[in-house]
């Protein structure tokens, strides 16, 4: 048995959550076009017969702003050091974006001594071109292995898996053959909502919602939206509560919650990406255990 943890760094919008799932085989972290979705450090678990890997998805790199910034700018660069060991850092590239300072900056950032691969993610989107001239400016990286890869069909994930799990030692599986992911169900649950809010909410809001899961009853799950300003307040309702009504139908059929009430409430929390205590408890995973039924 062969096991260890594979990091995804890059920056924002690159392309990593949904190579992340794509990799697993399961939606474990949720998607949007929208850049910083991911806020927490997610674990990803592919089980193959004679290896285990544990992928880490973090929060993209960019100029912090507010404190929210700050903190995952921060989630993202401890990821590495809080794992012992890491046996492999894969710097994800948009092969549609042209390799900027960023790209470098986050590459220079990593430690030594760590196996190192680029995926140029979204060939799917790309041209031919686009990808070759990305992984032609990506080769002063001097990574030890590249790959032109799609989160969304697959295109060249195996060939990623496969020298992945040979880089890897002898070891114990970490996680048990059901499980895919570290993060507690009431997180994904919570992540569910905000994802259907950022496919139906303009430019303006995204980075002003979060949602936490406060109450969980066999029957009914209570997630709670917080916004920074009155007028959002509005917005995220919806006339005659339509947008909720829509986002509550969505994320309930996502998540598969059959006969579950799930209720949305939207509260205003003034500011709270720009407060550090508030971005704290807004992005702690903690949340109401699932009731045994």
């Amino acid at each position: 048995m062969r096991s260890g943890f594979v990091t995804l760094v890059g920056r924002p919008n690159a392309g990593k959550s949904t190579l992340l799932n794509c990799l697993v085989g399961s939606k474990i972290s949720i998607t949007s076009a929208r850049p910083q979705t991911t806020r927490l450090r997610v674990m990803g678990v592919r089980h193959l017969p004679d290896a285990q890997i544990v992928f880490v998805d973090t929060p993209g790199i960019a100029k912090p702003v507010t404190p929210l910034g700050e903190r995952l700018n921060e989630t993202a660069r401890t990821a590495v050091a809080e794992l012992e060991p890491v046996d492999a850092i894969c710097m994800v590239l948009d092969a549609t974006a042209p390799l900027g300072r960023g790209d470098r900056l986050i590459w220079e950032s990593l430690p030594p001594g760590i196996s190192t691969v680029v995926a140029v993610t979204k060939c799917d989107r790309a041209s031919r071109a686009q990808v070759l001239d990305q992984l032609s400016a990506a080769a002063k990286f001097d990574a030890d292995a590249y790959f032109p890869v799609s989160g969304v069909s697959g295109e060249g994930t195996d060939a990623l898996i496969n020298h992945l799990a040979a880089g890897l030692g002898e070891g114990p599986a970490y996680f048990p053959p059901e499980s895919i992911t570290d993060l507690p169900d009431a997180w994904r649950i919570s992540e569910a909502v905000r994802e259907q809010l950022l496919a139906r909410l303009g430019d303006e809001l995204p980075y002003s919602i979060a949602v936490r899961v406060t109450e969980w009853e066999p029957d009914r799950i209570r997630c709670d939206i917080a916004v920074e300003r009155p007028s959002q307040k509005g917005i995220v309702i919806g006339k005659d509560g339509r947008m909720l009504r829509e986002v509550g139908t969505a994320a309930r059929r996502e998540l598969g919650l059959d006969g579950v009430y799930l209720e949305l409430r939207v509260r205003v929390e003034p500011d709270w990406q720009r407060t550090p205590d508030a971005v704290a408890r807004m992005l702690a995973p903690e949340a109401p255990t699932e009731p045994h039924h």
